[in-house]
């Protein structure tokens, strides 16, 4: 089994959506900038925190990077 097809189980048993690539691209994007901005740890953790906040991977990558940039 690949990752696409693991999240898509889980998403499945969890009663919602798969990412779609776009945002199964961004939610890569985003765990890689909080992994090299931060620590390794980070990365799942940023994840948690966009979805509990409610907002699109695209955004807590646009998010992410703002803090990356001192911004």
């Amino acid at each position: 089994m690949n990752a696409r097809e693991w999240i898509a189980a889980f998403a499945d048993r969890l009663g919602v959506e798969p990412p779609t690539t776009a945002q199964f691209s961004a939610l890569l994007d985003l765990a890689g900038e909080a992994a090299h901005a931060s620590e390794r740890v980070a990365a799942p953790v940023a994840c948690w925190v966009a979805a509990r906040a409610g907002v699109s991977p695209q955004d807590a990558l646009k998010a992410a990077r703002g803090i990356a940039d001192g911004g």
